[in-house]
């Protein structure tokens, strides 16, 4: 029987799939389709075409498409193809000019030190 290495996991949801429901993945997980519910995960890149539509509880997350719904984690990067409907909770925190976010912004009280970046 093979032995998985869960270390290093990694997923990846394309473009074409919708998923009604909530995820939860102790890897590192890449969206591109549609997510209608939370998402859980280790750390969480978005695709440009994706949307969130839920909460949003990882330790890095890079945001590139639209997401409806608070955000918690250490590391917030939205990148300036972001569209962000929700409160943000995080440690270090970067915004890309030209990104749109409606929401209000909060640190956590975390062992990391916090930050915020405003890039132009």
């Amino acid at each position: 029987m093979a032995s998985r290495n869960t270390d290093a996991s990694f997923s990846v949801l394309g473009a074409d799939l919708l998923l009604r429901g909530s995820l939860h993945a102790e890897a590192d997980l890449h969206i591109d389709g549609m997510i209608e519910g939370d998402v859980v995960c280790k750390s969480l890149v978005q695709g440009e075409s994706s949307t969130i539509k839920g909460s949003i509880s990882a330790g890095t997350v890079r945001l590139s498409g639209t997401v409806e719904g608070p955000i918690e984690a250490a590391q917030v990067v939205i990148l300036r193809t972001a569209t962000v409907r929700g409160d943000v909770r995080y440690d270090a925190l970067t915004i890309e000019q030209g990104a749109h976010v409606e929401g209000h912004f909060a640190r956590r009280d975390g062992v990391a030190s916090p930050g915020l970046a405003l890039l132009g």
